[in-house]
């Protein structure tokens, strides 16, 4: 081929080596989607550098590395060594038409049936995703404003979050309905999502809810929600693990929500279009025909 693209870093090493041993002249791109660091913060000190050594030894051979944020660019560069201008950011192709129209699908649960407003997160429930933060959060917030809490998701967790709603005497006003083929029907209806993790690559799923124009508040975690929501510009951003930091601004946003078209204008960028003509022009800019 032309040129070859290889998502993920083992994958991309396999690539690199593949590539020496065909020897052929195809363009050769690697992306990736996780701020390593954050991934391997807990890992043993051996098992760090068993996973960052091979990268940092074949990655440069790479003609090009493409993140979805430009944390997990700076990331990749300081992991690598490799020069700035080899890694670049694409943002992910996360709002597309379909978006929109799954939206619009009714949900039959009876809170949405009510005038209580309904804060929603979404995600896997491990421990990167620290929903237990957001479970800790909404628990201030439901002392000085009537509102309800829904987890949508499924994952190792679960048993720890059930505890830990019923220990904070939440089982009327938090749920967990687990994974739902279509979230976004959730998320619209819902009127603040926050976004509660510990680390993240890019974060796509505030992309789609602050493209359907839901308020969003997340925590400043390395990488992605700072450059989502504009320094904070777009929606507020709290210490990672601070539960009352995310609460006030959870009240805050409740209080004070922006307009849907100003949150969509912020995602701009993530449309399915903007990223697939970027993405072309980085794999063929160096194809005789590009």
């Amino acid at each position: 081929p032309d040129v070859l693209m290889v998502a993920k870093d083992r994958a991309v090493r396999m690539a690199v080596i593949a590539h020496w041993l065909a020897k052929v002249e195809t363009r050769l791109v690697g992306q990736l989607h996780m701020n390593m660091t954050g991934y391997l913060a807990s890992r043993p000190a051996w098992q760090r550098w068993l996973r960052t050594l091979p990268m940092r030894w074949l990655f440069p051979y790479l003609d090009q590395i493409i993140g979805v944020s430009e944390g997990v660019v700076d990331d990749t560069v300081k992991i690598t060594g490799m020069p700035r201008e080899k890694v670049i950011a694409i943002r992910n192709p996360v709002i597309t038409p379909e978006l929109h129209a799954m939206a619009e699908a009714p949900v039959d649960h009876p809170w949405f049936r009510e005038t209580v407003p309904v804060i929603i997160g979404v995600g896997r429930l491990s421990p990167e995703k620290d929903f237990a933060t957001l479970i800790r959060a909404f628990s201030r917030v439901r002392k000085v404003r009537q509102c309800r809490l829904i987890i949508l998701g499924e994952g190792p967790l679960l048993p720890e979050l059930e505890a830990l709603i019923a220990g904070l005497e939440l089982q009327e006003s938090v749920a967990l309905p687990g994974f739902q083929a279509n979230p976004f029907a959730w998320m619209k209806k819902a009127a603040l999502f926050v976004f509660p993790p510990a680390w993240e690559g890019s974060g796509n799923v505030l992309v789609e809810a602050l493209a359907l124009g839901i308020p969003a508040v997340s925590t400043d975690c390395e990488y992605g929600p700072r450059e989502t929501l504009g320094d904070g510009k777009f929606g507020p951003l709290a210490p990672v693990g601070d539960d009352a930091a995310l609460a006030e601004a959870m009240l805050d946003t409740l209080d004070n929500p922006l307009p849907p078209e100003v949150l969509r204008l912020a995602v701009e960028d993530f449309t399915i279009d903007n990223s697939a003509r970027r993405y072309l022009d980085v794999l063929f800019s160096h194809s005789p025909d590009g």
